[in-house]
């Protein structure tokens, strides 16, 4: 586990670490005071790459990081921290951002339940839009920018009520000339908010609509007070995702269903867009599905677990088969 800064470290000749306020699996993140801006606060994103990789990779993993710093400090959206700068340190590379006070939607969440209360529906999905914002704004840059690590500790609400995305640590920019994403930065996201097709030895399944589905995933968490089954869980025991209202009934008919369209195993059986997905949780759009004209590695057999045995061991081995199918189709 590599060290983390000291609370004083000076990097780059002008960012002092005050502490570190946040940690995962692709760095940690530091609050830090900018030496040439008095009085300025900023965020530094760390980036930790895999030790495991040849030197090479990780040198172009490097290049590819200033890449896309470079394409981050270009965007401009107010639900979205400013990156300023980017820097590297040693064999750590970091982001700068604007600090974002308030409290993260995880902590709301968690003191709700504390509560023994809901979120209303309302303020979440008044965050939800926020968020949709922000992410059409992110999927319609040339090329398309992928967040993949999408919940509610990553989604901070200021004093002034706005929500921001605030951290990148886990972006793929979607370069349509590459056919090979290599996966060089510690951590795939968090397993309860991602789809299946994130997992697997390269990124080149995941695309805008891997961000719908973790928003989705999002969403449940925030009006349940409880986390969501995850993808491969699902994958295997299609029954482990509770319906959000069997759990808080106040819940709108229309919001439970965008939500589990957002959470659709298969890609092509969620929102093809997040103007999509909005369109519809705000009431101005129709679900659109595609056909299924054979069944895929993603579809989810139904497994009768209460059988006989030996219906029992034919169920799981076929999970199994299709599990080994999904991973076949994802290595590709």
């Amino acid at each position: 586990m590599p060290l983390a800064l000291k609370d004083g470290e000076v990097l780059h000749g002008r960012y002092r670490v005050r502490e570190r306020i946040g940690q995962g699996g692709a760095g940690s993140i530091y609050l830090a005071d900018d030496l040439r801006l008095e009085g300025r606060l900023c965020a530094l994103k760390e980036v930790e790459y895999d030790r495991n990789l040849p030197d090479n990779v990780r040198e172009e993993a490097r290049q590819q990081f200033l890449r896309e710093a470079t394409i981050l400090a270009r965007l401009d959206h107010p639900n979205l921290p400013k990156v300023s700068d980017y820097f590297s340190n040693g064999p750590r590379d970091y982001l700068v951002m604007d600090y974002v006070p308030g409290d993260d939607l995880r902590a709301l969440m968690l003191e709700a339940r504390r509560k023994k209360e809901f979120i209303p529906e309302k303020q979440v999905l008044g965050w939800a839009e926020q968020l949709a914002n922000a992410l059409a704004y992110l999927h319609g840059q040339e090329p398309a920018i992928v967040h993949r690590d999408l919940k509610p500790s990553n989604l901070k609400v200021t004093p002034q009520g706005l929500l921001k995305l605030v951290d990148f640590g886990l972006v793929k920019i979607m370069a349509p000339n590459e056919e090979v994403t290599i996966t060089v930065i510690q951590g795939q996201g968090t397993a309860l908010y991602t789809p299946l097709e994130q997992y697997g030895s390269d990124e080149t399944h995941t695309d805008t609509r891997s961000d719908i589905y973790s928003f989705g995933a999002t969403l449940y968490h925030l009006l349940t007070n409880e986390p969501p089954a995850d993808a491969r869980k699902r994958f295997v025991q299609p029954s482990s995702l509770i319906p959000p209202r069997q759990i808080n009934p106040a819940i709108s008919p229309r919001t439970e269903r965008a939500v589990l369209w957002a959470m659709a195993l298969h890609p092509d059986d969620r929102p093809v867009s997040i103007e999509a997905f909005k369109d519809f949780l705000f009431g101005t759009g129709d679900i659109v599905t595609r056909a299924h004209p054979v069944q895929s590695a993603f579809e989810i057999p139904r497994l009768d677990i209460f059988g006989n045995q030996t219906d029992t061991l034919l169920a799981w081995t076929s999970a199994g088969l299709l599990l080994l199918s999904l991973i076949a189709t994802l290595m590709r």
